[in-house]
């Protein structure tokens, strides 16, 4: 199982496997349930223009940008449903366990690369200070004030 943070892959290339860039991962899209969805990538064009790619579009993760199979269907529009993660503003908001303690603010997300399941929080308490990271039992709920999230026993 193979771990990524949002954090690595912002500003990552995108090629397809033929070698052709067709722009960069400027977000993370995460359905109501809690689960990463896809990454948003804006393309390199006179005007700059965004869309979604699906994790099972992806080939690879690899340490300086990520290879998908085919381009043509690949790219589509950013889901109305989808949640982004730093167009919504979910990165910087209040984390709350489900016994209503305050975790910290979302700093950054750790999901399986190949599933979209995400299994930890990376929180901080402010902009000085070091961050922790939280491990989850269960999807998040995002809340428009907060983000609620089942924490393990330490």
């Amino acid at each position: 199982m193979t771990l990524r943070t949002f954090s690595l892959l912002k500003g990552m290339p995108v090629f397809t496997i033929k070698g052709e860039r067709i722009g960069t991962v400027h977000d993370l899209s995460i359905s109501e349930m809690g689960q990463v969805t896809g990454l948003v990538v804006h393309q390199q064009a006179l005007f700059k223009r965004a869309f979604h790619l699906k994790l099972d579009d992806i080939s690879s993760f690899g340490p300086d940008g990520i290879v998908i199979s085919q381009q043509d269907s690949t790219l589509t529009k950013v889901p109305a449903d989808s949640i982004c993660l730093s167009k919504d503003e979910l990165l910087g908001r209040m984390l709350f366990s489900e016994m209503g303690e305050e975790l910290g603010l979302l700093q950054d997300v750790y999901f399986k690369e190949k599933m979209g399941t995400i299994i930890a929080y990376e929180t901080t308490d402010g902009f000085f200070s070091e961050s922790t990271v939280i491990e989850s039992k269960h999807p998040p709920a995002l809340g428009k004030d907060t983000i609620i999230v089942s924490v393990y026993e330490q």
